[in-house]
């Protein structure tokens, strides 16, 4: 995998998280009964993201970053086709848990990759373009969405992201490595 790839598949997970995270709490209004359960669920996310950091810290250089990068793919796909058969606020907990161990895998992931692509000296420059077309594709999936919600039911998009975190981990998969080469 190269640069432009990396910015391609993080642009496209991007996408599909920005398709679900601000419209999550229409969500949570339809199975809970108030905005503290939504500070609850996120609460969640990222405590566990933030004690999961040190194990997947530990493991990532031994397993490799397309490894870790497929596990978020792929579980996030997974986990979002439970999202819309979630009945009871408790369930949207079990799966923010879920998911803020996938936080966890896809931040220090894309890290790590990031610090093996670039070059110290165009460092700025480098995570800069990054940043910006990473940013542009999750832009466009939240103004998209917001139609989407307008003319399908909240559930539709938790698929609809389901899909293009699965067509991110089909492209990953057709990556022999992930080089450290920009």
């Amino acid at each position: 995998m190269n640069y432009k790839r990396f910015i391609y598949y993080q642009g496209t997970i991007g996408m599909a998280s920005s398709m679900i995270f601000p419209f999550y709490i229409l969500l949570i209004k339809n199975v809970g009964n108030s905005y503290a359960q939504f500070g609850w669920a996120y609460g969640l996310f990222a405590l566990t993201a933030a004690l999961c950091y040190p194990l997947i810290g530990k493991y990532a250089d031994r397993v490799g970053d397309k490894t870790l990068l497929n596990i978020y793919s792929w579980g996030m796909a997974i986990l979002l086709l439970c999202f819309p058969l979630a009945t009871e606020v408790y369930h949207v907990y079990i799966l923010q848990v879920l998911m803020g161990v996938l936080g966890a895998v896809q931040k220090n992931s894309e890290k790590t990759v990031l610090a093996r692509y670039v070059t110290k000296e165009l460092a700025g420059t480098q995570i800069g373009r990054y940043h910006v077309w990473t940013s542009i594709a999750a832009a466009i999936a939240v103004i998209a969405t917001g139609y989407l919600v307008d003319f399908l039911t909240i559930a539709t998009i938790f698929y609809i992201a389901s899909l293009v975190y699965a067509w991110s981990g089909m492209q990953l998969m057709k990556v022999d490595k992930i080089e450290a080469k920009v």
